[in-house]
């Protein structure tokens, strides 16, 4: 059943009451960090509080800045004491996708990546759009609520990011909500959250990425070893993307007892969800869009390599391993 916004909308607001103190739980992204922000806007004054609460360590800078900027407040979910709510939110996340959040049954769930079955009472999931804001824009406009300038600007940044500058899965609904939301969005403050994406200990980072990277015709590989932050790897295959010859960029980092490996590529001929999806879910969590992929994979459940410890051995097997399943079928199959 196809509803209207204003007639969702009203499905939302018939799960609270004034009495209701509610807790909104996300895993932290400027995608989620805005929408919980759309949320609590949209139930001033129609709740008696409103939490928002993040299951992992926010460490990007520019999510720190956005959280900063925007005087957003937040607690981590270790914090917090269930008990204290009796409404319980999910945006921008599913049950199934963070181990707190696992424990949680909203009584709202609110988001656009693929639906995982996840019953709650009030249900709004839509895959096909590039960011849930899109959805919690819509909701604001048909509640006739103008965003505040912070408010408008969290918005503004989470499909900006979501959407990769509407390079990838973009809908007319996610252009018409950024174009709403841009009447009303301090652009200073977007262009200063923008540029805190870099922390001075990156910096050697990209020093060895540029000393030690390897090219494979239009594909660039590079392993950093252990890593501080696993968004350096992010950061990383976005700037070889940069380079007019590369169409895949592919850097991978230890993190937290785990290899992560970010693929980039530039969306035209492959698409980099299915080829991670296809590499190494029997091995660890992969997956991504069409154009940005991710997978992270237990130590213990490496196979091929002879020495973890060793970097140009782990660069080496990714490298084989990503041309070996890039590679046609027919080239794969020995001939006997």
């Amino acid at each position: 059943m196809n509803l209207s916004t204003r007639e969702r909308l009203n499905h939302f607001y018939a799960r609270f009451n004034g009495d209701d103190h509610v807790l909104i739980a996300i895993n932290a992204d400027p995608d989620a960090i805005a929408s919980a922000m759309a949320v609590k806007r949209l139930l001033w004054r129609k709740a008696a509080s409103v939490t928002i609460g993040h299951v992992n360590v926010i460490k990007r800078p520019d999510n720190l800045a956005m959280v900063r900027l925007l005087g957003v407040k937040m607690f981590h979910m270790y914090t917090i004491d269930p008990i204290r709510y009796n409404r319980f939110v999910m945006v921008d996340s599913q049950p199934n996708h963070h181990e707190l959040l696992a424990s949680i049954r909203p009584d709202v769930l609110i988001d656009h990546h693929p639906d995982t079955g996840v019953e709650a009472p009030f249900r709004d999931i839509r895959p096909t759009y590039g960011a849930t804001a899109t959805i919690l824009t819509e909701y604001l406009k048909a509640a006739k609520i103008k965003p505040s300038g912070k408010l408008a600007t969290g918005l503004f940044l989470a499909i900006k990011i979501d959407t990769s500058n509407f390079e990838r899965q973009t809908q007319i609904e996610d252009v018409r909500a950024f174009q709403h939301v841009f009447k009303y969005a301090n652009i200073a403050l977007v262009r200063r959250i923008e540029q805190a994406e870099l922390q001075r200990d990156f910096l050697k980072y990209f020093q060895k990425a540029l000393a030690e990277k390897r090219f494979r015709k239009d594909r660039v590989f590079v392993h950093l070893g252990q890593v501080v932050n696993p968004d350096v790897c992010v950061l990383i295959a976005d700037f070889f993307m940069r380079l007019e010859s590369v169409t895949w960029s592919i850097v991978s980092g230890f993190y937290n007892k785990k290899l992560i490996i970010i693929f980039r590529n530039d969306g035209i001929r492959k698409n980099a969800g299915k080829v991670v999806r296809n590499m190494f879910c029997a091995l660890g969590a992969a997956g991504g869009h069409k154009s940005a992929a991710r997978a992270e994979i237990p130590v213990d459940a490496l196979r091929g390599i002879e020495n973890p410890a060793d970097d140009k051995k782990v660069l080496n097997w990714l490298i084989r391993d990503f041309e070996k399943k890039m590679m046609p079928a027919s080239r794969r199959t020995t001939k006997k």
